[in-house]
Order: structure tokens, then sequence, then C-alpha cells
């Protein structure tokens, strides 16, 4: 059986968990437990990591991972990052520095970046609509990153799937 890791970042509440929930063909274990940080905006936040997976055939399985989003449980990024073949960072634009939520995780999963297939899922645009997409695209490429930037709403299971795609795509060009 050939296994594959990807990887889901991003924010507290950008959506990894719903993302790997949406698309995983196994009940996915979480370690989200009852937030404390009353500054945060939401009951629950994963402490250690999502796991889900989604089968590619009958010898091929993807394995999807998602990190904590808070700042304090960064050790657990390079722990997850290890091995991966790709790597979505989910942002969501309603936060109030979106871009620089970006940076962080770029900075964060440099080496993964830089090893890795990479797409960035930018969620919350109905609302939020600024910064757009070109701000995102023009930010990695200043930050020397070309990877897709698309809008996402991680409770579809086919957009979630479309992040996939375009990972996977990414992979097959470097490849040929």
């Amino acid at each position: 059986m050939k296994e594959y890791k990807i990887l889901f970042t991003g924010t507290m509440g950008a959506g990894k968990t719903t993302a790997i929930a949406a698309i995983s063909d196994i009940e996915p274990i979480s370690t989200d437990v009852q937030n404390n940080d009353p500054s945060l905006p939401k009951s629950h936040t994963t402490v250690g990591l999502d796991y889900g997976e989604v089968a590619l055939g009958p010898d091929e399985r993807l394995r999807l991972y998602g990190t904590p989003g808070q700042a304090r449980f960064a050790f657990m990024w390079n722990i997850l990052a290890r091995g991966a073949l790709g790597l979505v960072i989910l942002i969501d634009n309603s936060r109030p520095d979106p871009l620089g939520d970006l940076r962080v995780y770029l900075k964060g999963f440099a080496d993964c970046i830089g090893t890795t297939a990479c797409v960035v899922g930018v969620g919350r645009l109905v609302g939020h609509p600024s910064p757009g997409l070109d701000d995102y695209a023009a930010l990695l490429a200043q930050a020397g990153h070309t990877c897709p930037v698309v809008e996402v709403d991680v409770r579809e299971a086919g957009q979630v799937r479309m992040l996939l795609d375009l990972l996977l795509l990414q992979l097959e060009c470097t490849v040929a």
C-alpha cells in the first residue's frame, strides 16, 4: 500500500478540522479541547492534530493531518510537517490581518514549502472581500513562492477536493 501525507494548516477557526472531516473516508480523529482563552472566538480548539484518510484507489491512500492553529502549539508544526507530500494553508479572510496570518505560516512552514507542493485556500471572502486573492498571490510572489491561491468553503467536500487536486497537479508537473 502506498500512503501519502497531506498537511492542513492555518489559524484557529480557518477550517482545518472541517476540511478534513468534509472529505475523510473514515471518522476523523481530532484532539479538540475546550478553548479556555476568552480572547479567541471558538468554543473548541485543536491542541495536537486532526487526522483523516482518503482512498485514492485499492493500493493508495492520502493521510490527512491538520495542525493546531494557535502559535503556542507551533512546536507541533515541524513534527507534523515531516514527510508531507503537500501543504494546504487555510486563511480566514474575516480575521483582522489575514495577510499577516499568511506570513506567519509561510515562515513557520518555510522548510516544508521549499520541498513540497503548496496551495492557499482563502475562506470567508463573502462579506470580507479585502484583501483579495491577487493580494495573496502578490505576497506569495514577494516571498518567492509560486503556488495557487483559491477561494474555498471548507464545508464543501468538492472544494476541499479541489485543493487536493491542485496539490497533486503541482506534484505531477514537477515529476514530468
